[in-house]
Formats: C-alpha cells, structure tokens, sequence
C-alpha cells in the first residue's frame, strides 16, 4: 500500500510539473481532493488572517506556484499526496472552471446547452477533464481585469464555477473515488476565451446604488456614514441606531434605501438590514 501511494505522489507530481509548465500554478492534493497540505494556523486559536505571508505552507490556493522548484517543495512537504489542484484566476491564462456535476439528478450538459441557446453563445474547443463519476470540467480563459467568482448552482442546477480563489483537480489526479483525465483530443488545447454572453453570466449583478437623499442632508450622511464605518460584531447595532436617530428625526422613511445599502457594504445581507431598520421604526412609534 505504501509502494503504491508513493508511486501516486511521483505521478502526480509529474503531472502537476506539467501543468506548471504550461502556466497553470498547481499545489498538492489528498485522496480527498482537498490541499494535502494542513494549515499551520490549524493549532492558533484565533489567528490572524495569512496568504502565505508567513513563509510556510499550508495556505490552500495561495500556495500555488508554476515555478518547478516551488512545486517539489511543496510535494516534498505532502508525502501523501495523489493528485493536485489547479489555481483558478491567476495569471497567465486566469482560468475559469465549469464544473458540469452529474451528482444532482439534473442534466448540467443540457442545461449549459440551454442557456448557450438562449442567450447567444457557443462553447469553444477547449481542454475538457472527464471527472470519476462522469462530471466534466471545462477550462476557460478570463480577462485579466476581470474577477469570477467561485458559486455553486447559481449559473444553473449542477453546475458549479471554480474562479478566483478556487481550485480545479488537475487531469491525472487519483482520488478515493478514481481518476480524473482529459477528453481524447482536448489534452493539446489552450483553455479557450470564455464567450462574453457566458462572462456575463458568471459575474454577480451590480449593487443599486442609493445616494444618500438631498433631503436628508448633512445628519443623513452622518448616519449613513456611521454605519459605513461599522466592524463585524458592531454592524447591526450601529445600524439600529443610526435607523432609529432617523425615525426620530423625520428622515427615517427617505433613508432607508441608504442606509440598506450601506449596511451590505459592511456584509450584513439587505433582509438582515431591512429588518432591523423595521425594528427601530416600530420602537421610535412609526411604522416601517
């Protein structure tokens, strides 16, 4: 057993330098399809957030690297590794993943296919990997001043996006379930340019923006900037009160919308924002 994980880690490290070769940062991954790597925070309690700035490894994602040294270092520190994991978002090809799952009952191909027809776009040719359980990976290549972000089904059921922050199991990894390949003749492609209709559609809508109404003046910007300034922890409590400073002046009802707006600016989300502000409405006697 133990001959047989160390020839795992060898080939999967040879298949990660290949990819590192062609651009792609890759890190080392278990059977689990998880980093092989565990964080070295794990034992800290509290600790500060760390991208790798502390110089050991262990920071999923953040320790991809292209460079081949960096990458046997990393396998070096991760015997047990099988497989290894793509970096999505990085530069030079700053690659966008359309995992096309097969686990939900739906038919993920068909649905791509419908939204292909629907809003005018065709899949090109690109590298395609075949996943243990059927599922397929398509690699596309981002603008580089765009961000995509990772989701899971919002593009449509079974279909899940690897962007900046993710990571997609590189063709060739072992996992507990099998292995993952590429496609007969998809291996010797570039990842393709990701269409513009589908980009779109990868990117979250843009927020409404609420300016601060004229008619609340210098106190309305002064709340809404209370609650701008908010820390996690403080975010609702400086929005009840700011919410209820606003009732009890007159301006609660044309300072709702900005007040929402700068509430998830500070991560609360509009439901949790429009509530509490309903909340101060009813204790300052006015109705939401």
């Amino acid at each position: 057993m133990a001959t047989t994980d160390r020839q795992a880690t060898t080939l999967a490290l040879a298949h990660a330098l290949s990819a590192a070769e062609r651009g792609l940062a890759v890190i080392p991954l278990s059977r689990t399809k998880l980093p092989a790597l565990r964080s070295p925070h794990r034992d800290t309690p509290d600790p500060a957030p760390c991208h790798g700035e502390c110089g050991r490894f262990g920071h999923g994602v953040y320790d991809a690297s292209t460079d081949p040294a960096r990458v046997r270092e990393l396998f070096a520190a991760a015997p047990r590794a099988t497989g290894y994991g793509i970096a999505c978002g990085l530069p030079p090809h700053h690659l966008i993943g359309v995992d096309l799952d097969t686990k939900t009952g739906t038919d993920s191909s068909a649905a791509l296919r419908e939204l292909a027809l629907r809003h005018l776009f065709t899949i090109p040719a690109t590298v395609v990997v075949v996943t243990p359980s059927g599922g397929r990976h398509l690699w596309l290549s981002g603008p580089p001043d765009v961000v995509v972000p990772n989701s899971a089904g919002r593009l449509a059921p079974g279909i899940d996006i690897r962007g900046a922050g993710g990571y997609l199991v590189g063709p060739g990894s072992r996992t507990e379930h099998g292995v993952y390949d590429t496609a007969p003749g998809t291996a010797h492609l570039p990842p393709a340019p990701c269409p513009p209709a589908l980009l779109r559609l990868l990117l979250p809508p843009p927020r409404p923006h609420h300016p601060t109404p004229a008619s609340a003046g210098g106190h309305g910007r002064g709340l809404v900037q209370f609650v701008l300034t908010a820390h996690e922890g403080q975010r609702n409590t400086r929005l009840f009160w700011a919410a209820c400073r606003a009732y009890e002046d007159g301006i609660g009802p044309t300072l709702v919308d900005a007040l929402v707006d700068a509430a998830r600016s500070t991560g609360l989300s509009e439901r949790e924002a429009r509530a509490t502000i309903a909340s101060a409405a009813r204790m300052t006697g006015h109705h939401p």
